[in-house]
């Protein structure tokens, strides 16, 4: 039988690498549902092309839109609408995977929905952990279901972890992770000429092709600060145990010290569909369509530490790991404000790293209870940062 996937988040880069690589495996896999926020023209092309069961818009105009198209199309998808329909095709009886790809906190609810109904949860979400860690790996230890990181420097870890190895649980003999990231477009920039980046400088990633937000991130390396709190909770490591270097070169994806000195690593060309791949058919190894490493053509492969006066944002979000609890949720939604604000021109880049900064220094930090609990955080923050933007506009 085929192993059905729930794609969240179908029409972004992750959900068109996902489907690129369930393409080359149509005996294996099919598609159960896909979802989009409002991206009815993309949703159809893909509806055309895997004929999935449900198709899932988030705003309601959108889903008229395409329920409309596919109508007149005659396609045999179903289109669903609204928060509660994300939830019920993340964890419907018969789906196997479900892809979180989905950017932002509103992912969380659907991806936590799958990992309690026991899915196989594949994690290209960062939300989900750091807005919600404890509450979401709980979800997944209640639901029995396995949880696969998909961003690569993740992924690169899971795949250097012990054999049997499972996420949520404490490596064994393991000393130290090290998290790689390439540094983004500004890593031998003069901090003091960083007033004047561009929204187009900070997208052109010299490494990675990749949504404009996430772009940001990894100028900023706040991404690599979000990576750095999630890999706590999938290895159940405190932020002593796990150290961040920057490598351009973007081979090497991460890597794990060993009690006895080893260091074991994961290379691979700079391309999403390998950790896809990986995470779908864990332990076994499928074609991801990535084509082999070429060690002669790379050459070299450097490292060095991360400059925290470069990159204050990679400072924020080690300095919210370890406060924890909802410390992480008001990191994020503040970096998430005035990321958009700073895609919209109304505030410069710098001012980035100083919206985000004022909001922690006034974050009531609550402990993660709840659900509820977090996401009054989340709205907490973004309405304090919100109120800040007028006071760093350019």
């Amino acid at each position: 039988m085929k192993s059905l996937v729930t794609i969240l988040g179908a029409t972004g880069s992750i959900g068109e690498s996902t489907l690129s690589v369930l393409a080359q495996h149509p005996e294996r896999y099919g598609v159960f549902a896909l979802t989009a926020r409002r991206n009815a023209e993309t949703l159809l092309a893909q509806c055309r092309r895997v004929r999935p069961r449900y198709a899932v818009m988030v705003e309601p105009e959108a889903a008229s839109r395409l329920r409309e198209a596919i109508r007149q199309e005659g396609l045999a998808t179903e289109v669903l609408c609204g928060p509660q329909a994300l939830e019920a095709v993340a964890k419907a009886p018969e789906v196997d995977q479900v892809m979180a790809a989905i950017v932002g906190a509103a992912g969380l609810a659907p991806t936590l929905a799958a990992a309690e109904a026991g899915k196989r949860v594949l994690l290209a979400n960062k939300e989900a952990l750091v807005v919600a860690g404890p509450l979401f790996m709980e979800g997944v230890r209640r639901g029995g279901g396995a949880l696969l990181p998909i961003d690569s420097e993740h992924n690169a870890l899971f795949q250097c972890m012990p054999p049997g190895y499972r996420a949520g649980a404490a490596p064994v003999g393991v000393r130290r992770l090290l998290l790689t990231g390439s540094g983004g477009p500004f890593r031998t920039r003069d901090p003091k000429t960083l007033g004047a980046v561009t929204p187009e400088e900070a997208c052109a990633h010299p490494n990675w092709s990749m949504g404009q937000k996430i772009s940001v991130d990894s100028a900023t390396m706040m991404n690599k600060g979000l990576e750095f709190i999630e890999a706590c909770l999938l290895f159940a490591t405190p932020p002593a145990g796990i150290e961040v270097v920057i490598h351009p070169e973007s081979v090497i994806h991460s890597l794990v010290a060993y009690e006895d000195g080893s260091v074991l690593a994961q290379l691979g060309q700079p391309d999403m569909r390998t950790p896809i791949a990986a995470g779908l058919a864990w332990p076994e190894r499928i074609a991801s369509g990535v084509g082999p490493l070429d060690l002669v053509a790379a050459r070299s492969l450097t490292f060095e530490a991360p400059s925290f006066e470069r990159f204050p944002c990679l400072a924020l979000a080690l300095a919210a790991a370890e406060r924890s609890a909802t410390a992480p949720a008001w990191l994020n939604a503040a970096n998430e404000i005035a990321v958009a604000a700073f895609l919209e021109r109304r505030i410069g880049y710098l001012a980035i790293p100083a919206i985000i900064d004022a909001v922690m220094a006034k974050a009531d930090i609550g402990e993660a209870t709840s659900l509820e609990a977090v996401l009054q955080a989340d709205q907490a923050a973004r309405r304090y940062a919100e109120g800040l933007l007028p006071k760093f506009a350019c």
